[in-house]
């Protein structure tokens, strides 16, 4: 499965172009990316980070790190994901950098979704869906969830974001509207950010195999 993995990541510097700054996500596929985004690190002007995790190991590489408020709209985005639907709509969050992910891919023009076959789905929900939650909130939004959906939320004990929350896992969903559901999920009083992205889904999804395919 890592080999898939790194040959998703690799095949993903193909959409990375001289002078870009480029979004970058989280997770061990998009590891194999930043490894390799460290070899034309002179052809890129910086990258944002959707993690401290990722930001790290950018800077590890010599690459510069900027911040989205100062470099604004960006060309490119790269991440993995946790399932990807025919569709190329997204379950995302197994590393807690749910929200920010979902900020970087909002203001990118594009989205390149990299995965391993494992991640491919006819229905999104099989993989437990990821919900960032202000802390206090961690009931309520539980029971308001359990309500909405009938899927039963886990609180991920131990995890706290990037930001300063936690996270609910709902498992036992199957997912057949997911734009609905986002909307549904992000009008819960204490929820900071749902794991569905599916209003904005990836505009590209690349598989690695042999050779990697690539969904558009």
């Amino acid at each position: 499965m890592s080999e898939s993995k790194r040959l998703a990541g690799e095949q993903a510097i193909e959409f990375v172009e001289d002078g870009m700054v480029v979004g970058v996500g989280t997770g061990s596929t998009v590891a194999y990316f930043i490894d390799a985004l460290a070899r034309i690190r002179d052809r890129i002007a910086g990258v944002v980070s959707s993690s401290e995790q990722s930001t790290a190991r950018l800077r590890g590489h010599g690459i510069e790190v900027l911040d989205l408020n100062a470099a604004g709209p960006l060309p490119l985005y790269v991440d993995g994901a946790d399932e990807c639907d025919p569709q190329r709509r997204l379950i995302k969050g197994g590393g807690a950098a749910l929200t920010r992910e979902k900020i970087i891919a909002q203001a990118s023009e594009r989205f390149v979704c990299i995965i391993d076959p494992a991640k491919q789905v006819d229905v999104l929900g099989r993989f437990p869906l990821p919900v960032e939650v202000i802390p206090m909130a961690r009931s309520l939004v539980a029971r308001e969830i359990l309500a909405a959906s009938g899927g039963q939320p886990v609180w991920r004990e131990g995890v706290v974001t990037d930001n300063g929350n936690w996270v609910l896992d709902v498992h036992g969903l199957r997912i057949a509207d997911p734009v609905a559901l986002e909307g549904a999920l992000n009008q819960i009083p204490g929820v900071v950010c749902v794991g569905l992205f599916a209003r904005r889904p990836a505009d590209v999804v690349i598989v690695g195999g042999q050779p990697p395919r690539v969904l558009r």
